[in-house]
């Protein structure tokens, strides 16, 4: 699939070379040339210099062949016109804007631009960190019936096998994130210390999930 992102600072460029190791096409926008300095000397990909929301330089970009459109500019503003061209102008089904603020992210999602709201998810992955209690919700099915939940489980667990919370719970653990790679667990795969737990569960069993979770084996 061709790519097109706007916006090569960190994150742009470390998504560009990302994708190309995934063996797809992708061109990178930025107004300021020197920030293709950010890309490796063995990135194959097109280095557009301009702005992400102008028609001629989106079509230099090859947005007419694009599967997908990424806008990690620095602006808030740039970022959403530039999505919003990318979709209903050349028709990218896949496209995502970086937000800033967590305000605007809530109307532009609403307005059907899928949005990552950068202070929220840093501010949410840091309290999950320091109040690691409850539960997170990850992922939700269109038709809201399956949710991927990333569980607080006790320290109880630890040391047990995955398979005996999943029995005792009746909950199905989707996969582990341990040291900060994800996890696919197998029947004799032992919960370790600093295990994040993530779950496939319906929502409304959630509380449920949560208080299961909290409890020790046998508790």
């Amino acid at each position: 699939m061709h790519v097109v992102i706007m916006g090569c600072g960190r994150v742009g460029s470390t998504l560009a070379h990302s994708l190309e190791d995934l063996g797809h096409t992708v061109a990178v926008i930025d107004q300021d040339p020197g920030a293709f300095r950010r890309l490796s000397p063995h990135f194959a990909g097109r280095r557009v210099t301009g702005a992400g929301f102008d028609r001629d330089t989106l079509a230099e970009a090859g947005i007419g062949d694009a599967g997908a459109f990424a806008a990690v500019s620095s602006g808030d503003n740039s970022n959403i016109i530039a999505a919003r061209v990318a979709r209903e102008n050349f028709g990218v089904e896949n496209v995502c804007a970086r937000i800033y603020d967590p305000r605007r992210a809530e109307i532009y999602q609403r307005l059907g631009i899928p949005t990552v709201a950068t202070v929220r998810w840093t501010a949410d992955q840091m309290l999950r960190r320091l109040l690691p209690t409850g539960s997170t919700e990850i992922w939700r099915d269109p038709s809201g019936q399956v949710a991927l939940v990333e569980v607080h489980t006790s320290p109880a667990w630890m040391g047990h096998r995955v398979a005996k919370l999943e029995d005792s719970t009746g909950q199905r653990v989707a996969f582990l994130t341990r040291l900060g790679e994800a996890v696919l667990p197998a029947s004799d795969t032992v919960l370790q210390d600093g295990d994040l737990v993530q779950v496939m569960v319906h929502p409304a069993d959630v509380a449920r999930v949560e208080e299961a979770f909290a409890k020790g084996p046998g508790a």
